[in-house]
């Protein structure tokens, strides 16, 4: 079996990573990186000087190709996110569709760790075990069915927002769920120096931002208690 690693990073703080992680990173001959400044960061901070290559979103065919070659002639891969685990919400997902179709033998080895949804989640108070994760919500078509859909629901709804359009989607939120009680919280800035979580209802967490622009900063995660 020829192996392909993906491994988890940190979300934030550089100390949140596994001893096995931080071997596998060693042992590997190619790491392949969202992008290559901000994962040298961390394999610096380790004192690892495995060879990178940038494998993102804007990555061609070709270069897709060019992978799945070496993982089939034995080059053994690891790929990170640039934080968190990889293929969650994240374009790493299409190379992994095409090694499982390209090559036969492809062993596929996943090393758990960071995220940060589960991070977000399990300070919330939010009871109950089931959740849907929506990754980014689109900018547009589409956007208003998902928040439809989320209020419908008896189940935790999680997705990831960026601080541009924070303000724009909490002052949404607030007037679909003006007459609701159903708690929610904005997660930001996990793990690093300014970590906030903010748990309150929709008109809450919109004023509290709207009059707190110093706190829009940060990708967030935004948590929708079960209705």
């Amino acid at each position: 079996m020829k192996p392909f690693y993906l491994i988890a990073t940190p979300i934030g703080n550089l100390e949140d990573i596994t001893y096995r992680a931080v071997r596998m990173m060693s042992e590997v001959d190619v790491i392949l990186c969202e992008d290559t400044r901000l994962t040298k960061r961390l394999l610096n901070y380790y004192k690892i000087e495995t060879a990178t290559e940038s494998y993102n979103a804007h990555s061609t065919v070709s270069k897709e190709d060019s992978i799945i070659r070496r993982v089939g002639e034995g080059i053994v891969f690891g790929m990170v996110s640039d934080a968190g685990t990889p293929t969650i919400s994240d374009p790493g997902v299409k190379l992994i569709s095409r090694l499982y179709r390209d090559v036969s033998d492809v062993d596929i080895i996943s090393l758990p760790g960071p995220s940060a949804l589960i991070t977000a989640l399990s300070a919330t108070g939010f009871t109950g075990n089931q959740f849907t994760f929506y990754g980014f919500l689109p900018h547009k078509k589409g956007r208003n069915k998902i928040f439809e859909e989320i209020f419908d629901s008896t189940r935790i709804a999680i997705f990831y927002e960026s601080p541009h359009r924070l303000i724009k989607t909490l002052e949404f939120l607030q007037e679909q769920y003006k007459d609701s009680h159903r708690k929610m919280c904005v997660a930001r800035e996990l793990t690093k120096i300014y970590e906030q979580k903010v748990i309150g209802s929709a008109e809450y967490l919109y004023r509290y931002f709207q009059d707190h622009p110093e706190k829009v900063r940060g990708e967030c995660v935004i948590l929708i208690d079960k209705k």
